[in-house]
């Protein structure tokens, strides 16, 4: 299981052992936790007040002993539901300040998984077309559950992709299997870590790797520029 998931939840690491300790074995003593998961007891009791604030934990008290038991796994979204609502609460506001200026021309740069989701979540917000130069087959790996939400929202949202591969990732069951994409390959020895998305008024050059990096530019006359430079090797890949 990716409990990183949890994590974006609002769980420590340390929480996120008990919660699922707990719900694999039932209610339990502080003390049996601290042995089956080797978490100081301090922590662990720290851990228990802070997961019960969150409503994924109860006690029940027994013959003078607390014992902790774990809520139902459904809680987690209704946090990830209120998070949500809290910051689209905030959002205009947020806009505003951002400054009308902003909205002209900007490079934002972007390093790390999370961050990287940034890009891709404004793909689906622009809900254009989406040109692909350099896809990576193994974009599910890096980026774990997250791309499998932004495929299922972008094939809720009917938005179109082109991608353009290379030739040996034709056998990729992930490559297949991308919803409402046209596809065409390269040769491998055109192939290169960097990938280039391209769509409405923008360009998003990423470097898939271990951490990926990547850099997103707002600007009409550089992403029309990719746009043709796509347009023109689409015409000489292989379906």
């Amino acid at each position: 299981m990716d409990t990183t998931i949890l994590e974006s939840a609002g769980l420590t690491t340390t929480e996120t052992r008990i919660y699922l300790m707990l719900l694999k074995s039932g209610s339990s003593l502080a003390g049996r936790i601290t042995r089956e998961t080797g978490i100081h007891r301090r922590s662990v009791y720290d851990s228990l007040e802070r997961l019960m604030e969150k409503g994924l934990v109860s006690q029940i008290k027994t013959n003078n002993r607390r014992y902790f038991q774990a809520e139902n796994p459904k809680r987690i979204s209704d946090i990830l539901g209120e998070k949500q609502a809290a910051v689209e609460s905030i959002m205009p506001e947020l806009q505003a300040m951002k400054g009308i200026a902003a909205e002209d021309k900007e490079t934002s740069f972007y390093k790390g998984k999370s961050a990287l989701r940034s890009i891709f979540n404004d793909q689906i917000e622009q809900e254009k077309e989406i040109l692909v130069l350099g896809g990576s087959e193994n974009v599910n790996e890096i980026m774990g559950y997250y791309f499998m939400h932004y495929d299922n929202e972008r094939k809720k949202r009917g938005i179109r992709v082109r991608i353009i591969f290379r030739e040996s990732a034709k056998h990729s069951d992930y490559v297949r299997k991308i919803p409402l994409a046209d596809i065409r390959f390269l040769p491998d020895e055109y192939s290169s870590p960097l990938a280039i998305n391209i769509y409405s008024d923008r360009a998003a050059i990423i470097l898939w790797s271990e951490e990926p990096v990547g850099i997103l530019i707002k600007e009409k006359e550089i992403a029309e520029g990719y746009r043709k430079y796509f347009e023109m090797l689409w015409q000489g890949a292989r379906k």
